[in-house]
């Protein structure tokens, strides 16, 4: 039996102007702030000796923004609207605070007129699965959002969705941002 192997690092978008309001952004398309220009320009430093066989991101601007400023030519970028955050529904543009506070109790109910966490496992699950089968012994690297961060703690750590929201390195307890995330998806064939 043979083990199919992709490694896996995962990025954030960088800061955007919803961000410095303290707004929820959900699905809407948020521009990334002079600060997360930057941050992305930092990370381009960072990781310039670091290669990926491909790139995937969100495809909300956020993200493919940070995909493009932080990756460059270096690899190949692929938009998957799988990577989305959790559409907040009615609470898009609420305070970020607000949705923080309601995160437990919208793991499998949905916000209204949006979706749960436990729908952003499961379209990560279905990229993760696409994922394996077509970039197996790759390093790859994700550029998205929280709600996928956290469905990664989940699948491939084996978190409970109640685990990875406390542990979350955004909560005021935490704070652990790094460079990207490290994970690995084994498969065996």
């Amino acid at each position: 039996m043979k083990k199919l192997t992709v490694q896996i690092v995962y990025f954030t978008h960088a800061t955007t102007k919803d961000n410095e309001q303290g707004a929820a952004s959900g699905w809407s398309d948020a521009e990334l702030s002079e600060k997360g220009k930057k941050e992305c320009a930092e990370l381009k430093r960072l990781i310039r000796n670091t290669k990926f066989d491909v790139v995937f991101c969100s495809d909300l601007r956020r993200a493919t923004d940070s995909a493009r400023l932080t990756f460059g030519n270096s690899a190949r970028i692929i938009e998957d609207k799988r990577l989305r955050e959790v559409n907040y529904g009615d609470f898009t543009g609420k305070p970020s605070k607000m949705i923080d506070s309601m995160m437990l109790e919208h793991i499998s109910k949905p916000f209204p007129n949006g979706e749960c966490y436990m729908d952003v496992e499961k379209r990560v699950r279905s990229f993760l699965n696409d994922l394996v089968e077509n970039h197996s012994d790759k390093r790859i690297a994700i550029v998205s959002h929280r709600a996928p961060q956290l469905s990664l703690d989940v699948i491939l750590k084996g978190n409970t969705w109640e685990q990875a929201v406390k542990k979350d390195w955004r909560s005021k307890k935490q704070k652990e941002w790094k460079p990207g995330w490290k994970y690995k998806l084994e498969v065996n064939e």
